[in-house]
């Protein structure tokens, strides 16, 4: 048996350390069949993962081309020598395969193959699955043995790591569903006895003032719309995590089209900042506002087109609605309640909000709000 030299240790470390590093499953899986072949001088490399009744679910291997793989009638199923090393939990290194007590043979056009090395892969007790090496000139020695094995422990740590991290996951989204639990009672539960009040008004006007009693109908209908929005919104769209959510660009152009379809107004689109800025929460009070503006211009203003923009300067983000429609007056009554609520909203978080309108005249919305 050769000895393990520094240099050999080194490389043997930084291998296990490379397949540790693997942030999903398949890699991981590939990355530890991969540095055992190298490390070792096997021609073929293979982890299959077990399923509960011991057959192979899953198989990744490395060695053999796509022609190769295709003409193989089937991938192994995890009986003969594979299945020693199930039963037995324990590694298995042979000279000659065909002369193993368990060989079964091979699937039909599978390479030829003498030389065996092959060790369990565990996830605490249970055998997760088999790592094995094949076709290695001179045939493997104990120094290949203690690689695999120690390989096979690297990767059965990392699976661990990787399952803990998705019940990590699981944890953090029920823990976000409670805090929207308590969203919901804070804000929108609030806007829904708002709307019960302002109704509560308008029966109070009934038989006397019928023009009033429609507005303010109106208003809570529209109002109780946006609330039933917000309510799916937290309810069943919860956010992705940071990496997996689309583009400020994308977000806000699927949201437009989304809200002016069933409108058939045509709305321009120009977003001109960073892909990734801004970050949460911050883009999305800015997918708030757009959904807001947009949201009264297409329902209040009889606009035949809309401009939305959103652009950056370093500082601050400037987010900017503006449309042709019949604009309205906001010192009235019950002139642009959603746009004044818009506003309480910005400035609640740091921003600044501008109403510019009048009737005839169009509505041009403009907020900013400071980066960092």
């Amino acid at each position: 048996m050769s000895e393990f030299t520094p240099q050999r240790i080194r490389s043997l470390v930084e291998a296990a350390a490379g397949v540790a590093a693997q942030t999903d499953l398949s890699s991981l899986l590939r990355a530890t069949v991969a540095t055992a072949v190298e490390l070792t001088a096997a021609k073929y490399g293979a982890i299959g993962v077990l399923g509960e009744h011991g057959s192979l679910v899953d198989f990744i291997s490395v060695g053999m081309d796509e022609a190769e793989i295709k003409r193989i009638s089937h991938y192994p199923r995890g009986t003969g020598v594979l299945g020693t090393i199930t039963r037995q939990g324990k590694t298995v290194r042979i000279d000659e395969i065909a002369h193993h007590p368990d060989s079964v043979g091979f699937p039909e056009h599978h390479p030829e193959m003498h030389t065996f090395l092959g060790v369990p892969v565990r996830v605490g007790d249970r055998v997760f699955g088999n790592l094995y090496l094949t076709e290695k000139d001179g045939g493997f020695t104990e120094q290949d043995e203690t690689i695999l094995e120690l390989l096979a422990v690297t990767a059965g740590a990392a699976v661990a790591t990787l399952r803990l991290q998705e019940r990590l996951r699981r944890a953090a989204l029920q823990e976000d569903r409670e805090r929207i639990a308590r969203d919901l009672h804070d804000s929108i539960i609030q806007d829904l006895f708002a709307i019960g009040l302002g109704l509560q008004t308008a029966v109070g006007h009934l038989g006397h003032d019928a023009e009033t009693v429609r507005t303010r109908i109106t208003d809570a209908v529209d109002r109780l719309d946006e609330t039933i929005g917000s309510l799916r919104r937290y309810i069943f769209d919860l956010r992705p995590p940071v990496w997996a959510r689309p583009s400020l660009s994308t977000e806000i152009r699927r949201l437009v089209a989304d809200l002016s379809e069933p409108y058939g107004v045509d709305v321009g689109i120009d977003v001109d900042c960073p892909p990734d800025t801004p970050e949460a929460p911050l883009s999305d009070h800015i997918v708030s506002v757009v959904k807001e503006s947009v949201s009264n211009a297409l329902r209040h203003s009889q606009a035949r087109t809309i401009d939305v923009r959103v652009a950056c300067d370093g500082t601050r983000m400037l987010v900017n609605i503006a449309d042709d429609g019949a604009g309205f007056d906001p010192d009235a009554e019950h002139g642009g309640l959603g746009l004044r609520n818009l506003a309480r909203r910005v400035a609640a978080v740091g921003g600044e909000y501008v109403l510019d309108t009048a009737p005839g005249k169009g509505t041009v919305v403009t907020v900013w709000f400071p980066l960092g």
